[in-house]
């Protein structure tokens, strides 16, 4: 037989209201007698019923990540970090893929009302490039809609999660640098997200504090993706005097960098050094493993879910949480080749 919530309350010794407001997370429950309903739940291995949640307490217990990125490794990252918190809180998750264009805002914004109206999500998780929408943070106010962000180029008012992308961005440039390389091209992002402004001006802000010349021949637009890493690594393979270290804004396009320098019987990094950003599992598990930085986002997308989850509660304690980075130095960096060394 099923277990009920009856079970568990009097396994527990208290009344079913209060076994509720635990499973809710709410305020003013005794530490020890949270304790008491947490030990009875797990003895019994009981599963609150979604439905029968959503009918006593006119909620509906899931909350709904949007997302339009082509970045796959890191989008696993983030729903997994969002479930770790909706599983905690006894949440459920849907996901949404949405078509982010500015240029078409009246559609992308009915797109989202008509989620919210049909899917009746308690409050949304918008990822990058859907957090730096224009007008979306503004009709999900009017809505009464909560939502929480990850890595918002504008984050004042705004809860969730975010990094110093800048600082990371540079960080990593200035390793290629101490490695003795001078022609440091730099893949960027899609311009509609705020991480490829963010980690172009951390790739210039290295170049500047070393006294190197910034050459726009060596900065080449990417789209997040895989197969735009390949084309722009063949353009900036193609240069007169091509780059001897290429920075991608993320590690999909980093992969494509490698696959295009394999292409040409070149060996990474003997002859061309490599590197990226987020750290997705794919970084080391290509060859040669891949120097980046670790941007924790599975972390951020629990951060960002609890942060919500706080704000359906009591939106004053809810904040904007801003994660450490790690530069993770793996096998696609190397010291520049002795015969492309420059004064």
């Amino acid at each position: 037989m099923a277990v009920r919530i009856e079970d568990v309350a009097s396994l527990a010794g208290v009344s079913m209201k209060t076994v509720s407001r635990v499973l809710n997370n709410e305020p003013n429950v005794r530490a020890q007698t949270r304790e008491k309903v947490q030990a009875a739940v797990a003895e019994l291995n009981y599963k609150p019923h979604p439905s029968a949640r959503s009918l006593a307490g006119h909620r509906s217990y899931l909350i709904a990540l949007l997302y339009d990125n082509p970045s796959p490794s890191y989008l696993m990252e983030i729903q997994s970090g969002v479930l770790d918190a909706c599983e905690t809180h006894h949440y459920g998750m849907m996901l949404r893929p949405l078509n982010y264009s500015p240029a078409s805002d009246a559609e992308f914004i009915h797109t989202v009302e008509s989620l919210v109206v049909h899917g009746r999500p308690d409050g949304l998780i918008l990822t990058p490039p859907i957090t730096d929408h224009p007008t979306l943070g503004k009709r999900l106010a009017e809505l009464n809609v909560p939502y929480a962000c990850i890595s918002p180029r504008d984050w004042s008012g705004c809860i969730g999660a975010n990094l110093d992308e800048v600082h990371a961005a540079s960080e990593m440039t200035a390793h290629l640098i101490a490695l003795g390389h001078r022609r440091i091209a730099h893949i960027t992002g899609h311009p509609d997200h705020g991480a490829s402004g963010w980690r172009l001006q951390g790739y210039c802000d290295a170049l500047q504090r070393a006294g190197l010349r910034f050459d726009p021949n060596l900065v080449v637009a990417g789209e997040f993706s895989f197969d735009s890493g390949i084309s722009a690594a063949r353009r900036l393979l193609d240069l007169k005097q091509p780059p001897t270290a290429i920075f991608s804004a993320n590690d999909d396009m980093a992969a494509g960098v490698i696959n295009a320098a394999c292409e040409r019987g070149m060996v990474v990094p003997r002859d061309l050094s490599v590197c990226g950003f987020d750290d997705t599992p794919m970084s080391h598990q290509i060859f040669p493993a891949l120097t980046t930085v670790r941007q924790p986002a599975r972390e951020m997308g629990c951060i960002a879910a609890t942060q919500l989850l706080r704000a359906l509660r009591n939106p004053e304690s809810c904040e904007m949480v801003h994660v450490p980075y790690t530069l993770q130095l793996r096998k696609s960096t190397g010291p520049v080749p002795n015969h492309q060394k420059t004064p």
